[in-house]
């Protein structure tokens, strides 16, 4: 986080621009995704990092409001606005129409979301559904005298801003070294400057997606969507704003460099950037094309996969690193996660069957306190989980008898890892999901069994009477040719 400083203190002692408010307010804004591919790998980090922050806080006894945005429009395919756009390109190869694009890809991402058990955010906004604003906020910054237009295209100044203003405060960046290091590429002559960026694009004819405008008919540019929608939901200043460690230039970058330039003051209290996934080194994205669908992780069907990894197994190797650090992927890396989460919820499985004793040999004190210390500690979720494992060697040292816990004991243990495996880290417990599965796999293959004898004895009001049952259960079942088969509709 900026600073390094630790976010829960700070946020505790604001007074503006909630008070007097009773919970204590927080706002959090988080770059979502942009919809026009599969959820992978990568999409799995930001969306994890966010939830157990969300999680973290409401603990804490804050009123959060979560906004987390979809880019629907305008992301183009390079950072100086050129190219064609992402969601137009995918529309043309699927032969769909760009909308039909973002529902499809936004009904998989909140899919594998919703299987890594992360909460869904207060508000999701589209920056489809926000284009009016963003041409009101266009207006300001033109107002302002920091943006200019050029043949129907608004472009903001950068070194106009620089004058009065430090762009690249957030990343580090010089914006001399911007200047020298910025490629000229097709379309940016109309530009004064190389490093400008657009609030506002003309659309060539062939461009799919466009609405009227003051300047011309277009759509507004990439960066403009989440100053515009953050400032909607939760107002001119507010107290987090998230993302990727790739965005922060020049994206946030940019954010801060329009909302300073309407507004005359920064957006953003704090910025948090989760880092990123990488493999042999290097980043996992789609351009790069060495990415893993959440699907195929957990199925198991890629090429770099010898087994499928369940949600939680992705969602604890995940939490394993801290969120500003790398995180190398690998069948490995996995397979370790898969049984450090498995010796986890075996110990708290273990922990509900245990026979409490008179009195402790265990001091079980400091443990939970150690625990806030690390989330207070920059989100430290890696420390959280040795201090949990060391509740795990509490658990399994007194179920083979070596240590004693007394009935205070246990139930502290079991509080512990109430809060902070599932309340907090999010983490479920697959094998009774599994058990379940298991459980209606045999109780259906029992009742499918007495249908079939029935119909073998001609007793057709008795199989009838089993599949409508069913029918009303939303349970459907098939005659085939080689057997019976049935969903779940």
């Amino acid at each position: 986080m900026q600073n390094n400083l630790s976010i829960f203190n700070s946020l505790s002692r604001q007074k503006e621009p909630f008070e007097p408010v009773n919970p204590p307010f927080a706002g959090l804004y988080v770059c979502g995704p942009t919809v026009y591919s599969d959820a992978h790998l990568g999409h799995a980090r930001p969306a994890i990092t966010f939830d157990l922050l969300f999680r973290y806080l409401m603990h804490l006894g804050y009123k959060v409001r979560y906004v987390r945005n979809i880019t629907d429009v305008g992301h183009l395919e390079n950072d100086a606005d050129e190219g064609e756009d992402k969601i137009e390109k995918k529309a043309r190869l699927e032969h769909l129409e760009p909308m039909e694009v973002v529902q499809k890809y936004m009904n998989t991402y909140h899919k594998t979301m919703d299987q890594l058990n992360t909460l869904p955010p207060s508000i999701e906004p589209r920056a489809s559904g926000h284009i009016i604003e963003q041409q009101e906020f266009i207006k300001m910054i033109l107002k302002k005298g920091f943006a200019y237009e050029v043949n129907g295209s608004v472009y903001f100044d950068v070194l106009k801003y620089h004058d009065k203003y430090n762009y690249g405060k957030l990343s580090g960046r010089v914006i001399e070294e911007l200047q020298s290091s910025t490629r000229g590429l097709e379309g940016q002559d109309e530009k004064r400057n190389s490093i400008d960026f657009a609030l506002w694009k003309k659309a060539t004819p062939e461009h799919l997606m466009r609405w009227p405008s003051p300047w011309s008919e277009g759509y507004p540019g990439w960066h403009l969507e989440c100053s515009v929608m953050s400032m909607k939901y939760l107002g001119e200043v507010f107290d987090i704003h998230g993302g990727g460690m790739d965005l922060q230039f020049p994206h946030h970058e940019c954010e801060i460099a329009q909302s300073t330039a309407a507004l005359g003051r920064e957006p953003v209290k704090y910025w948090m950037h989760n880092n990123m996934i990488t493999i042999k080194g290097q980043k996992m994205a789609r351009s790069l094309g060495n990415f893993i669908t959440l699907d195929q992780l957990f199925s198991g069907e890629h090429l770099m996969l010898d087994q499928p990894y369940s949600p939680m197994t992705i969602r604890f190797f995940i939490l394993q690193a801290h969120y500003r650090s790398t995180v190398d992927f690998s069948n490995e890396a996995l397979k370790a996660a898969e049984k450090g989460l498995g010796k986890l919820m075996k110990a708290i499985s273990t922990l509900n069957k245990l026979k409490p004793s008179d009195t402790s040999t265990i001091d079980t004190g400091k443990l939970k306190e150690k625990c806030y210390e690390a989330l207070d500690d920059d989100l430290n979720s890696p420390v959280l989980l040795s201090h949990l494992f060391e509740g795990v060697k509490y658990v399994n040292s007194v179920h083979d008898g070596s240590e004693k816990l007394s009935s205070a004991g246990i139930e502290y243990l079991k509080e512990l890892f109430e809060t902070f495996v599932f309340e907090i880290l999010g983490l479920k417990d697959e094998s009774a999901t599994k058990g379940d599965e298991k459980l209606t796999e045999e109780l259906m293959r029992i009742i499918i069994d007495l249908r079939q004898a029935a119909r073998n004895n001609k007793d057709w009001s008795t199989s009838d009477k089993i599949r409508e049952e069913l029918n009303k259960l939303g349970i459907t079942i098939k005659d085939m040719k080689d057997g019976v088969s049935w969903e779940v509709e």
